[in-house]
């Protein structure tokens, strides 16, 4: 194993913060790296770095003063997470990544499942007002759109216009709590709820604001996680492990 101190944290997740601030709490070394810049006004409680994931080499260097490595990234950034399996195993360092157990789609009266978004958006009914929340990347998987509008959640603040015309664009400070969603939901008149199935609490309320609206909601499939990598459901059981290195 490479003999560093530190544990390299892959961050992205609400859960990336808690397992930061434990590790720190513990006087355990972390720094993290992350695919873009933190979201909310809650700063780092470790030193991070930006990093483009798709440079294999340069984060296997990266891991080179670690003694293992934390995947706590978002829970869609599969990228981030297949790549920073390969590095970790190229770097021979222990990895362990996070993934919040999915929410169940047959606990609710409309929640549907879709492999990705191309297939969510062929179960749009025509004329359909949809409210997504699958990121700016995903919008090309819309075309060809059914419904009569999509309005797209962006929880960072830009200038961009939305590149086609049945797109509107809804900016919103996160945290949300489910009376926010109703309310918003009902002022426009959204119909169908398009969202990740990103499981744990912090991106629960839009669900069980559209099923308290009695909207259809449809959840798109997670990633899968690299073959071979250990998987554990919570922050407790990173702290484990870290503990048990």
């Amino acid at each position: 194993m490479t003999g560093g101190s530190d544990i390299l944290l892959l961050a992205g997740s609400a859960e990336a913060r808690q397992i930061g601030a434990a590790l720190r709490d513990q006087g355990i070394g972390v720094r993290a790296l992350m695919s873009e810049p933190p979201r909310g006004s809650n700063p780092m409680p470790m030193p991070f770095a930006l990093h483009d994931f798709n440079d294999l080499a340069g984060l296997t260097a990266q891991m080179q003063s670690c003694r293992a490595v934390v995947d706590a990234s978002h829970g869609f950034d599969g990228i981030m997470t297949q790549q920073g399996f390969l590095a970790a195993w190229q770097a021979g360092l222990p990895f362990v990544s996070l993934s919040r157990p999915s929410w169940d789609v047959g606990a609710g009266r409309n929640l549907q499942a879709a492999a990705d978004v191309r297939i969510a958006n062929a179960m749009i009914p025509a004329g359909g007002r949809v409210f997504s929340a699958t990121g700016w990347a995903s919008l090309s998987d819309y075309l060809p759109f059914a419904g009569s509008k999509l309005f797209l959640r962006q929880t960072g603040r830009h200038g961009r216009a939305a590149p086609y015309d049945f797109v509107e664009l809804v900016f919103g400070d996160p945290p949300f709590t489910v009376a926010d969603e109703i309310a918003l939901f009902e002022k426009l008149g959204v119909e169908v709820l398009i969202c990740r199935n990103l499981g744990g609490v912090p991106s629960r309320p839009k669900v069980d604001a559209a099923e308290a609206l009695g909207l259809t909601t449809i959840l798109i499939d997670r990633p899968a996680p690299p073959q071979g990598a250990l998987v554990v459901r919570d922050v407790g059981a990173i702290l484990d492990w870290v503990a048990e290195l």
